[in-house]
């Protein structure tokens, strides 16, 4: 089992789910973020008074997968989010030492489903 952890852009989101949906993934978790990389953030003035913003927004997705799925799963991010340029964010994959489904108990890969 694997953790895939994605930072992506916002505005990239759905394509990334329709990406994942067309290989088949379909469970995931999606939260907001802040961060900075290569990026580096932005300078902007308001009200004649200059910010620098550093932390961006990103997306954060999680993906909970059997071994079967890891290759399919992120080249699927991969290619939704890829624009070319500084800022496309980075994905994460990690073991999964155990996995338990609530509702009915299940654990290991078949809670992941």
């Amino acid at each position: 089992m694997k953790l895939i952890i994605a930072y992506i852009q916002p505005h990239k989101l759905n394509d990334i789910k329709q990406e994942l949906f067309k290989t088949g993934v379909t469970k995931m978790s999606v939260t907001n973020a802040l961060g900075c990389g290569q990026q580096m953030g932005y300078h902007e003035s308001y009200r004649g008074v200059d910010i620098e913003v550093n932390l961006l927004k990103k997306v954060r997705i999680e993906i909970g997968i059997n071994e079967t799925f890891v290759e399919p799963t992120v080249e699927a991010i991969i290619r939704g989010a890829r624009t070319g340029n500084i800022g496309d964010g980075k994905i994460f994959v990690t073991n999964l030492e155990q996995c338990i489904r609530i509702r009915s108990g299940e654990t290991g890969n078949t809670a992941i489903g």
